[in-house]
């Protein structure tokens, strides 16, 4: 594996450390000109970014395929294991040695714990796939906080979720801060998008029927005169359930709460009247885990 001390903070490979967005990773118009610029054509299906050894370890034992590498001569040898085992994977994968202020004039990071890793983004799994074999089952619906996002991914991982679903308008799991507050767990829970090809952009339409479709139950957390408290003995006796989670603030759109087989709350103490849709989802997910 080549060792390479960082001369120029242009190098094109380094461009997706802070040079690209967040969605300029999955843009093709982008990703060609990256292409053009590294000569590689790998990354013109998108690339992501992983940050300490942590999250760069749980990508790489999920088989996604490193891009290269940048780290401070400070975790060098700390992160002797984690390189090697990039090495084992792909032999020639360049490791950029960059000083704290090369890496912050080329990320913007102000501390990073560790070697920041690209890799070339998985392709897209159908939702359809995940659900032939899931019993329990998260939906994200519009879900733009990056740090809930992973917090779900890791209380998913932890409570025996098998797949999250992300509507169009969530953001991406894959998202450096969303991987890196789930701690890695968004490569290894399932997930795919839901109701893309749903008209005017109500994922609702032709999501939950695809839910329905493959035997699932679905749950609206939500706030609503009509619904069960979790725990009530009717949910848990589905065989499959899905789990509709709505985004920090507004919530779950009223469609998509009067298209679900059930609402769910969750009983509050003191008037508070709801939990951070992160919180929410750990305590749903516990409540109504499959028991056996």
């Amino acid at each position: 594996m080549p060792i390479i001390p960082l001369e120029d903070v242009n190098e094109p490979r380094l461009r997706a450390f802070g040079a690209m967005t967040d969605s300029e990773l999955r843009d093709p118009k982008q990703l060609l000109g990256l292409s053009l610029a590294t000569g590689d054509d790998r990354v013109n299906d998108g690339l992501l970014v992983a940050e300490s050894a942590n999250v760069t370890l749980r990508a790489l034992a999920a088989g996604l395929t490193p891009y290269c590498v940048l780290i401070e001569p400070r975790w060098l040898e700390s992160s002797r294991d984690v390189i090697e085992q990039l090495e084992a994977a792909v032999p020639d994968l360049p490791v950029f040695v960059a000083t704290p202020e090369q890496r912050l004039a080329l990320t913007g990071y102000q501390m990073t714990r560790g070697p920041l890793t690209t890799f070339l983004r998985p392709a897209p799994t159908p939702a359809a796939e995940l659900l032939r074999t899931a019993r329990r089952v998260a939906v994200l619906e519009d879900v733009t906080n990056y740090t809930n996002v992973g917090a779900i991914f890791r209380s998913a991982a932890a409570l025996g979720v098998d797949a999250v679903l992300v509507t169009p308008r969530c953001h991406d799991p894959f998202y450096r801060r969303a991987a890196r507050v789930s701690m890695g767990t968004v490569f290894q829970v399932p997930w795919a998008r839901i109701g893309e090809d749903a008209p005017d952009g109500d994922w609702a339409a032709t999501g939950l029927p695809l839910l329905k479709e493959h035997g699932f139950t679905t749950l609206a957390l939500a706030l609503s005169d009509d619904s069960l408290a979790l725990g009530d003995p009717a949910l848990t006796q589905h065989p499959k359930l899905a789990m509709v989670l709505g985004t920090e603030g507004d919530g779950l759109a009223s469609r998509t709460i009067a298209a679900c087989d059930y609402t769910v709350r969750i009983p509050m103490a003191h008037d508070v009247d709801s939990l951070n849709v992160a919180a929410a989802s750990a305590v749903a997910f516990w409540e109504l885990r499959a028991r056996d």
